[in-house]
């Protein structure tokens, strides 16, 4: 099943992809979908997908989503190549780091400039995991029965102010720098660990392309070690890495700029795009 949230008549509205369009759900979020893990709720008469205008899935997501860095092997030698200071990993333990939003970045939405604040504006494509019920001391593996699905993100990061500061809390943070969607495929859709097509394109010139079975730390492993030591919530969002072809990964550097269009695209999800303004 692929779910939205989207933009019906001036609400806000809940729904699932059908051929006939969208729809709607009995639920007043995609938090409260999530949270109460029914997808047999009763849906209404379907809607012309034209008649809506898609959102990020998880428009306002109740904590910081959960991220790791440098968890395909291709993208962790890239990124030490362009700063070793900031990106080298002496230990093999998973880098973990977060991002805050306030609101998600909607799909065909727009990815902010911020021209005077930000030089080196980049994207990174990546498989975000959506947890679907309380997860506490998970053994790895009973970790699948805790995932509610998977959608797409886009780690926009400001690489000045992530290597400037020592820390990448700024520079992945701000506002617009979390495109999400365009929907959540559920897990039921896809086997675990999911082996999905993943890349991105910048006007039209691919510059990411892999599979998110070569993640350096898996899934489950990944909510063995978080859930060991921190509760993670239903709606929980957890961006899983990206993979080689980063703007920072090029010789030169190929950071975006205002009028690009950012594609990041799963096998099975769809495409999250983007324009930078």
């Amino acid at each position: 099943m692929k779910l939205i949230t989207c933009l019906y008549k001036g609400e806000e509205r809940v729904g699932k992809l059908t051929e006939a369009g969208v729809a709607f759900l009995p639920y007043p979020d995609m938090n409260a979908l999530i949270e109460a893990g029914d997808l047999t709720a009763p849906a209404g008469r379907p809607v012309p997908l034209e008649e809506v205008r898609l959102l990020a899935p998880i428009p306002r997501p109740r904590q910081d989503v959960i991220c790791l860095g440098m968890n395909y092997r291709d993208h962790e030698k890239e990124a030490a190549k362009y700063d070793a200071d900031a990106f080298t990993k002496d230990k093999p333990a998973a880098v973990y780091f977060s991002k805050r939003v306030s609101r998600a970045g909607d799909p065909d939405g727009v990815i902010p400039r911020y021209e005077g604040l930000v030089e080196r504006l980049d994207y990174e494509a990546e498989l975000a995991v959506i947890i679907g019920k309380t997860a506490k001391n998970v053994k790895a593996e009973e970790a699948g029965e805790y995932i509610f699905g998977y959608t797409v993100l886009n780690d926009v990061s400001a690489r000045d102010l992530q290597t400037g500061h020592k820390q990448w809390y700024f520079g992945k943070s701000l506002d617009g720098f979390t495109p999400l969607g365009p929907c959540i495929l559920t897990a039921d859709e896809t086997a675990f660990p999911p082996a999905l097509d993943i890349s991105c394109a910048v006007n039209g010139e691919e510059r990411q392309r892999s599979n998110t079975a070569l993640l350096i730390h898996s899934i489950a492993g990944v909510i063995e070690e978080l859930s060991a030591g921190m509760t993670l919530l239903p709606g929980t969002i957890i961006a899983t890495g990206t993979p080689a072809g980063v703007g920072m990964g090029f010789d030169p550097p190929k950071f975006l700029k205002s009028g690009d269009v950012v594609e990041c695209t799963i096998q099975n999800i769809g495409t999250l795009k983007s324009t930078v303004r």
